[in-house]
């Protein structure tokens, strides 16, 4: 499966070094240039093979994104339109636009989701993970934390 990825969620992976919660679940990750950049600011990433830098869509619907959203969003979002693949995408107005867009979407809890049903990850893992961004500094919404174990949970019974 291909996918597009903003930035949010590579730079906590990256940073925790914990890519393989991608590359677990996708053959191939498109980056448009400017999320490229922006995870590249602090430092280089160590990118596997499954990730793919790639010039991004330059149309009318980015140019339209690029009022309301950050370059590497808009390009993410005009990527993803233009090849009809799904988004990786946090922040929650990117997201909104996205899916008025009619994208398939998903975020870093998506990502931990998927990791723990195809059996990457136990939850216990997850937690973990959770907990260690949480102390480096990284928002995550505990109530979206919460509805994602409770989620987990029905869907065990």
């Amino acid at each position: 499966m291909i996918i597009v990825s903003d930035s949010t969620t590579l730079i906590i992976l990256s940073d925790l070094h914990k890519l393989t919660y991608l590359t677990n679940l996708f053959d191939e990750i498109l980056l448009p240039k400017a999320v490229f950049e922006e995870i590249s600011h602090k430092k280089s990433p160590l990118l596997s093979a499954s990730f793919k830098v790639v010039d991004g869509v330059k149309d009318e619907a980015f140019e339209t994104l690029c009022q309301l959203l950050d370059l590497g969003e808009s390009e993410a979002i005009a990527l993803a339109k233009e090849k009809n693949l799904p988004l990786i995408i946090d922040e929650k107005k990117g997201r909104k636009i996205a899916q008025n867009m009619g994208l398939k979407i998903i975020g870093l809890l998506g990502v931990l989701y998927l990791n723990i049903k195809k059996g990457f990850l136990s939850q216990e893992q997850a937690e973990e993970f959770l907990q260690h961004a949480k102390e480096n500094g990284y928002r995550i919404s505990q109530k979206l934390i919460d509805e994602m174990f409770e989620n987990l949970k029905e869907r065990a019974k």
